[in-house]
């Protein structure tokens, strides 16, 4: 879908106004990130790579499953010193 906007003067700088249903589609928040494209610019979110304390534990805990595996081989009643 094409969509027109305007620049409009903003102190000593220039801004866009994109329409409301725009910034409610793609969840525009204070900030947004302008990404710099060989076609043009991109415009996304700035929260988009951010994960909550709870959703980085998660994300860290399931890449990390698969490590303790060695652990399962351990002898744990060897006497082995370091």
């Amino acid at each position: 879908m094409l969509s027109n906007a305007k620049l409009i003067k903003i102190g000593n700088s220039q801004g866009l106004r994109l329409p409301k249903w725009m910034i409610s589609k793609y969840g525009f928040g204070k900030n947004i990130v302008l990404e710099q494209r060989p076609e043009g610019i991109l415009l996304r979110t700035a929260e988009e790579n951010k994960l909550s304390w709870e959703d980085t534990y998660k994300a860290m805990a399931q890449s990390e499953q698969g490590e303790w595996d060695d652990w399962e081989s351990v002898d744990v009643d060897a006497e082995v010193h370091l």
